[in-house]
């Protein structure tokens, strides 16, 4: 007892303080066994049942995790077009890079991190959404703003697509995006 309280009056006298590393915290529940919800996420259809219309993943580490929100877009410009699976514990643990969104460039050219966990519940799982490692200058605030938002939806998405048994219909959004892509051409020279 007498050595942790001086190491810790050395710590404080020191003037080392470590702040907690900011993340975007988010638990949802799914009903949904974990083998499934775990499918959802590490394959290449479950993220287009709920996530976005395409996707490549491999889940292994240094596996692809890439998430396509916009898959007519340029390479680079689709999503989180070269993301990367960084460890893999079947029905716990995902983690993966992350990246901003294409009109965030400065923070959209550097990697955060995200981490998934799966638990039991029941019938149902608890899933754990962490993301982390955000800067605090330049772009860094406006693209945690943007997943601040961005992640809650994801995950609601998620819930719904088993709620409903049904994956997200891409449709409209597809023909809103190739409408988009069509006009962007047409503005070139």
């Amino acid at each position: 007892m007498l050595k942790e309280v001086l190491l810790s009056t050395a710590v404080a006298a020191s003037g080392a303080v470590y702040a907690a590393e900011p993340a975007i915290e988010l638990t949802v529940q799914v009903k949904a066994p974990v083998s499934a919800v775990w499918q959802a996420w590490t394959t290449s259809d479950g993220i287009a049942s709920f996530f976005a219309p395409e996707a490549e993943v491999q889940a292994r580490p240094d596996g692809a995790f890439h998430v396509f929100m916009d898959p007519y877009a340029k390479p680079g410009l689709k999503g989180a077009d070269t993301m990367q699976v960084l460890a893999v514990e079947p029905e716990q643990l995902l983690s993966f890079t992350w990246n901003a969104p294409p009109h965030l460039a400065q923070a959209r050219a550097q990697r955060t991190v995200v981490i998934l966990r799966f638990s039991p519940e029941g019938d149902t799982t608890r899933l754990s959404l962490t993301h982390l490692g955000w800067g605090t200058t330049g772009e860094w605030p406006k693209a945690r703003a943007y997943f601040e938002k961005a992640w809650p939806n994801v995950l609601k998405n998620l819930q719904t697509r088993f709620e409903t048994g049904k994956p997200y219909d891409w449709t409209a959004w597809r023909e809103q995006l190739q409408q988009w892509h069509a006009k962007e051409d047409a503005k070139r020279p």
